[in-house]
């Protein structure tokens, strides 16, 4: 089991930045397939972004794409989303995940490790 603990969270205004660090421990990093996902209030989990156990594959939901980056470090450790152009409906507690298996995965149920969740906020 990997752990996962979320940073970088807070509060933006509409058309402003952030980046989201998802650092994690326990075994190998690079040998889990990573994702991220959010849920507004009185919502459900929603898929964000994933990424393979090397980087090289991605996957985005459409309401982000073109505005969130998913990105890895391997030496670090370290699983990132860089959020841009946000928007009010972006507003949301963000969590990353683990799934031990080489194929990207969009549900939740698919994930085996959780974080405990960064908030964003973003205000019109």
């Amino acid at each position: 089991q990997v752990q996962l603990v979320e940073s970088g969270g807070g509060l933006v205004q509409a058309g402003g930045s952030l980046r989201l660090s998802c650092a994690a421990s326990g075994r190998a990093f690079g040998s889990y397939t990573m994702g991220w996902f959010r849920q507004a209030p009185g919502k459900g989990r929603e898929f964000v972004a994933a990424i393979t156990r090397s980087g090289g594959g991605t996957n985005y939901a459409d309401s982000v794409k073109g505005r969130f980056t998913i990105s890895r470090d391997n030496v670090k450790n370290t699983m990132y989303l860089q959020m841009n152009s946000l928007k009010p409906e972006d507003t949301a507690d963000y969590y990353c995940a683990s799934r031990n298996s080489i194929l990207i995965a969009t549900r939740s149920e698919q994930y085996e490790s959780w974080g405990q969740g960064t908030q964003v906020t973003v205000s019109s």
